[in-house]
């Protein structure tokens, strides 16, 4: 693989078109799977009508823990010569035994991309699968079914702190669960250690004591083998550090979390530079095909691993991208090829045709806003851009994004765009449409005023319009320079012209 990337569209289909066999070291995946809800109702034969959780990511994958028609035709044609015998003969004894509920809706759904991920690795490579015990029982019985149960490596128990409640019925859950697999015997393993604290931890840890030379120096004797020992030199023997075993304690995120963007399930860089360390070497292939917020992604583009990301949201796309800009520099655009997204007018219309939503956030991205997270009482504002206005206060102001995609375009739509920014007391607006804009469109911007700067006199429109053919070429608006959306740690504004283009093979 001689470039890194990102696509925008459903797992299953990338890796069948675009992924070849054994191309890959390192598979890591965080599927989502709404645990959140109440044990009884995910295993329970009627669903009963309750909601699912509002991530982006989980939304999109709604169907997957839902029994529909569609689950049962799935269901009949991987069980009849879509999948291997043994993975098979798992469907069928995940469903005898679960019924047609939501756990059995999502097995149905993860095991042909587990297969396809099995196929993807290399002989030498390795999977982890991250979960939450709510359904690892299960996916390990289908993960054994697909690598063989002699393949199985580790139980990894991610354990992290946070405030213990009394609790009437059970203890505290505190732990998620990652599965390892290795494709063959001959897998790539590197054992991770922690440097030892002090002196005296290693030495009450290992149970040694502690010599001293007439110079000074102090050592142990350390078991060679065979029934033999050797003195070491006390820095040396704890040069090597403290092998981890398969309870790792790293901390949770959370809102003050300097890496934190506010994503659902975002996980600690930490654990995902672990993961990549234990099972690769530098210039090795790590492919997340549920990347999210591309944890995965930045912590490959960190250790010097090239990198696949897949994600079903283009909000995770968008998101993804402004990361690594931010951590990385705009230079890292350069290195990383995006597939699925819009390159051309007609290839915009069909996204607007197969997802309006998604057509709506991948437009808001083009210009440098963070698009609604869902959709729902939007009041017509698809995304937001903010800039700083300067000041001892460091207040921040808001351009308010309106995106329209279908024919029927009128004057009307900027004057409620105009209303809006008016009404929520944003500086400026701007609208966004797939289709060439009337003349009386036109005319309504020109006579929408101006915003002027309060840093630096700057005089700006206070209203903008841009068409999608216009931002597929390369046009910019005249707006202040704005922050980078999503990123919380570094908020560092960045001019539009700065903003990258996205490509697609």
């Amino acid at each position: 693989m001689d470039q890194n990337r990102l696509f925008y569209g459903d797992n299953l289909e990338v890796l069948k078109a675009s992924i070849q066999d054994e191309s890959v070291d390192l598979v890591y995946l965080d599927p989502p799977f709404n645990s959140a809800r109440n044990y009884n109702v995910i295993f329970s034969r009627d669903r009963g009508g309750v909601s699912a959780d509002t991530s982006a990511q989980i939304q999109a994958f709604e169907d997957t823990w839902t029994w529909t028609p569609e689950t049962e035709r799935q269901y009949g044609e991987l069980v009849n010569g879509g999948l291997p015998p043994a993975v098979s003969d798992t469907l069928v004894a995940m469903r005898t035994l679960l019924g047609e509920n939501d756990a059995t809706a999502y097995l149905v759904n993860m095991a042909p991309r587990l297969a396809e991920l099995h196929r993807v690795l290399k002989s030498t490579g390795s999977l982890y699968l991250h979960c939450d015990p709510t359904m690892s029982h299960y996916l390990k019985i289908l993960l054994d079914a697909i690598f063989g149960p002699k393949q199985f490596r580790n139980e990894i128990i991610w354990h992290y702190s946070g405030w213990n409640k009394k609790l009437k019925a059970h203890y505290e859950r505190r732990h998620d669960v990652i599965l390892a697999y290795s494709k063959s015997d001959d897998v790539v393993f590197n054992s991770v250690t922690n440097p030892w604290l002090s002196k005296e931890q290693y030495l009450t840890t290992r149970r040694q004591k502690l010599h001293v030379e007439d110079d000074g120096r102090e050592y142990v004797m350390s078991d060679r083998g065979g029934g033999t020992r050797i003195k070491r030199y006390i820095e040396e023997a704890m040069s090597y550090g403290r092998p981890m075993d398969d309870v790792w304690t790293i901390d949770k995120l959370n809102n003050s979390s300097a890496e934190a963007l506010g994503y659902p399930t975002q996980k600690p860089l930490a654990l995902l530079e672990r993961i990549i360390k234990s099972s690769t070497q530098p210039g090795d292939v790590v492919l997340d095909p549920f990347c999210g917020c591309g944890t995965s992604v930045d912590a490959a583009q960190n250790l010097d691993r090239k990198w696949v990301g897949i994600d079903v949201t283009y909000i995770a796309i968008d998101l993804i991208e402004k990361r690594l800009i931010s951590t990385h520099g705009k230079e890292v655009a350069g290195s990383y090829v995006v597939s699925g997204i819009p390159h051309d007018k007609a290839a915009a219309y069909a996204l607007f045709k197969k997802n309006p939503f998604d057509f709506e956030r991948w437009a808001v991205s083009m210009v440098g806003a963070q698009p609604n997270a869902k959709q729902v009482g939007d009041k017509g504002i698809d995304g937001v851009a903010r800039f700083p206005l300067g000041g001892k206060k460091a207040e921040t102001g808001r351009i308010l994004v309106s995106v329209k995609g279908g024919k029927n375009l009128n004057p009307s739509m900027v004057r409620d765009l105009a209303g809006t920014v008016e009404s929520q007391k944003a500086e400026m607006g701007i609208f966004i449409s797939l289709g060439d804009p009337t003349r009386g469109m036109i005319d309504a911007i020109n006579h929408a005023g101006t915003f002027t700067h309060p840093s630096n006199g700057q005089v700006y429109s206070k209203l903008h319009m841009i068409t999608v053919p216009e931002l597929l070429s390369g046009k910019r608006l005249h707006l202040p320079p704005t922050f980078l959306p999503y990123i919380q740690a570094r908020r560092q504004p960045v001019a539009q012209d700065a903003l990258p283009l996205w490509t697609d093979e």
